[in-house]
C-alpha cells in the first residue's frame, strides 16, 4: 500500500508531497513538478509516523538549520550506479554544490576506469525520488548552470539561495 502526505512549505517554495509504504519514506517531491510523474499521487492520504518525522526534518531544514537526523527512506529500483551517485550526493554538505562532471570523475576513480559519462550521472541524479533529503538540488553544471532539476528551476534556485550557496554556486 502506498500513502501520501502534503507538507506546507515556507514562501518561495512549492509545497511538498510525500509517499510512504507505511513504514519508510519512498518519495518526496515538489507539488506540480515533473517529479510528480515518478510518484503515486492517487492514493490514500494518511498521517503516518514517517511523515511526522520527515515533516520535522523539513521544519528544521527550512528554519535554516541542518537537521541532525535523516528520516528512514527506501529507494526502489536502486542500481549499483544510482547508489554510487546517491552516496556522493549525500556527502555534499549543506551550502555546497558539486558538478555532474565532479561526480563522474569520483565514480571513474572509484571504479578504476578512465572516464564516466556526466550524462549518465545526470540520469541518475534525475532519477532520485527523494528531493532535498537526498540533495540532488546541490548538483550543478560545470559552468555553474542550473540544468535538469525535476523539482523546477525556481525551487532549485530557492533551495540553493536558502542554503546560501552564493551566486555562481560554491563548490565542495
Amino acid at each position: 500500500m502506498v500513502y501520501k502526505y502534503r507538507y506546507k512549505t515556507p514562501n518561495g517554495f512549492s509545497n511538498i508531497l510525500m509517499n510512504s509504504n507505511g513504514k519508510d519514506l519512498t518519495g518526496l517531491w515538489f507539488e506540480g513538478s515533473r517529479d510528480a510523474l515518478k510518484h503515486k499521487i492517487e492514493c490514500e492520504e494518511k498521517d503516518l509516523p514517517i511523515f511526522k518525522e520527515t515533516s520535522k526534518w523539513l521544519d528544521i531544514y527550512f528554519s535554516g538549520k541542518v537537521p541532525d537526523f535523516i528520516p528512514k527512506y527506501k529507494l526502489e529500483n536502486l542500481t549499483v550506479f544510482r547508489k554510487e551517485v546517491v552516496d556522493i550526493m549525500n556527502k555534499t554538505p549543506y551550502g555546497k554544490t558539486i558538478t555532474y562532471k565532479d561526480i563522474s570523475k569520483i565514480i571513474a576513480k572509484n571504479r578504476g576506469i578512465e572516464k564516466m559519462s556526466s550524462q549518465a550521472v545526470g540520469g541518475a541524479v534525475g532519477w532520485n525520488p527523494i528531493c532535498i533529503i537526498i540533495p540532488c538540488h546541490r548538483v550543478i553544471g560545470t559552468n555553474g548552470s542550473l540544468t535538469g532539476y525535476s523539482g523546477g528551476i525556481k525551487n532549485k534556485i530557492a533551495l540553493l539561495t536558502h542554503e546560501k550557496c552564493g551566486g555562481i554556486y560554491a563548490k565542495m
